[in-house]
């Protein structure tokens, strides 16, 4: 009796164990995962992304010098057109031929004058730096640091003036809302059209005592 009497003393002694607290589980992450199908491109750090004079030495000639540099080019160009015509006249009526005007001839007739305005440019361009107008006016056409192009330049210059004049001189027009007064040809060769003396050399931009006409070759 007496050792069940201390068993239930025990028991009643113990003080109840308290049930071990749960841990909380966290409940499982999700990763996100970014899928960019367009890259981003950076172009704030591009020496080329907006082609502008890059010395105030050099600034870009007045659209009212450049403009009438143009009329003395189409009037030289017009006068070479009217002395080829005048001779195709000359040869067809010697020969008993008239001259028709249909539509298939008017555009031969604008074919062949595309085709002078070419070789004009062409010429006048990359083998002398500048055109008859621009030399008589004092401009002259360099690149974006101050000096003279290279003959590449000048050839895309020229891709530059036939592109322009086959959408029906829109590239010439472009240069009245450009910020920079910069024409198609100007954006394409990196190069623009200035009154003032090219550098002679770009790293010292000092200013060349005598005037050059010709491209560095």
């Amino acid at each position: 009796m007496h050792a069940t009497l201390d068993l239930d003393d025990e028991v009643r002694e113990r003080p109840p164990q308290r049930p071990a607290p749960r841990l909380r589980q966290k409940p499982p992450q999700t990763e996100r995962v970014e899928i960019r199908v367009q890259p981003e491109l950076d172009f704030s750090s591009s020496p080329y992304d907006r082609a502008r004079p890059q010395t105030a030495l050099v600034p870009v000639a007045p659209l009212a010098h450049r403009r009438s540099a143009c009329y003395i080019d189409f009037c030289f160009l017009a006068l070479t057109c009217a002395g080829f015509v005048g001779l195709f006249l000359f040869a067809s009526r010697s020969a008993g031929g008239e001259l028709t005007l249909g539509k298939s001839d008017a555009i031969a007739y604008v074919a062949i004058a595309y085709l002078f305005y070419a070789l004009y440019l062409s010429l006048f361009v990359i083998l002398a730096g500048s055109t008859p107008g621009m030399q008589l006016r004092g401009l002259s056409i360099v690149r974006l640091d101050g000096s003279l192009p290279d003959t590449r330049q000048l050839l895309w210059r020229v891709f530059g003036y036939l592109l322009s004049g086959a959408t029906l001189m829109i590239g010439f027009f472009w240069a009245l809302w450009d910020e920079d007064h910069f024409t198609w040809h100007d954006r394409i060769s990196q190069t623009y059209i200035t009154a003032a003396m090219p550098l002679a050399d770009a790293d010292s931009y000092s200013v060349p005592s005598g005037r050059q006409t010709f491209a560095h070759k």
